[in-house]
């Protein structure tokens, strides 16, 4: 007999759901840094774009695995609460590696994130006072500016998979199976 599925479970659910995700994406993050200290340049780039694909894609998966066992397990649900489950495990994923993100930033040392930050202002076209007050600001407040763009990043791009996902999940149940089927599902023709 399948459990009814309340608000409680949902968001006991989500943060399930939200520490798997948010811990594939501390992962890819901590492996990034890692390739970052080897002070190779071609190293650094290959394992930015390599986690950032491997992370993608994994994220997609879990996401679309833990939607199918919430409809699988509990009765009644509909494709609004996997919404929800997807929304709310992206908010609480995002916070977990928005917080590991602003940790990463904290811990750099200040030579190379002063460099970094003269990196960003260089383009801007303004005079030199105005650069150097722009980089004092934003050296103060960098650690909380990447946590709350990062966190904001991160629920809306799982708000938009948790919508595909639910629609996805949906028609499957819908069509009885895989949507699309496979082609090995289709009864024989004799």
């Amino acid at each position: 007999m399948l459990r009814r599925l309340d608000n409680n479970t949902l968001w006991n659910e989500a943060g399930k759901a939200g520490a798997i995700l948010g811990g594939v994406s501390v992962g890819c993050l901590a492996l990034k840094e890692w390739a970052a200290t080897s002070g190779i340049d071609l190293v650094q780039r290959a394992a930015i774009v390599i986690l950032w694909v491997v992370e993608f894609f994994v994220c997609i998966l879990v996401m679309k695995d833990i939607m199918i066992s919430l409809r699988n397990r509990y009765e009644n649900v509909k494709m609004i609460d996997t919404y929800k489950l997807g929304q709310r495990s992206a908010l609480l994923s995002g916070l977990l590696l928005a917080s590991a993100q602003a940790i990463f930033i904290m811990k750099m040392p200040e030579a190379e994130l002063t460099a970094y930050i003269e990196e960003l202002a260089a383009p801007m076209p303004a005079g030199a006072d105005v650069r150097e007050e722009f980089e004092g600001a934003l050296l103060d407040n960098l650690p909380i500016i990447v946590f709350i763009s990062q966190w904001v990043y991160c629920f809306l791009y799982g708000t938009v998979l948790a919508s595909v996902m639910s629609r996805y999940i949906f028609l499957q149940k819908l069509f009885g199976g895989e949507f699309p089927p496979r082609e090995d599902d289709t009864p024989d023709q004799q």
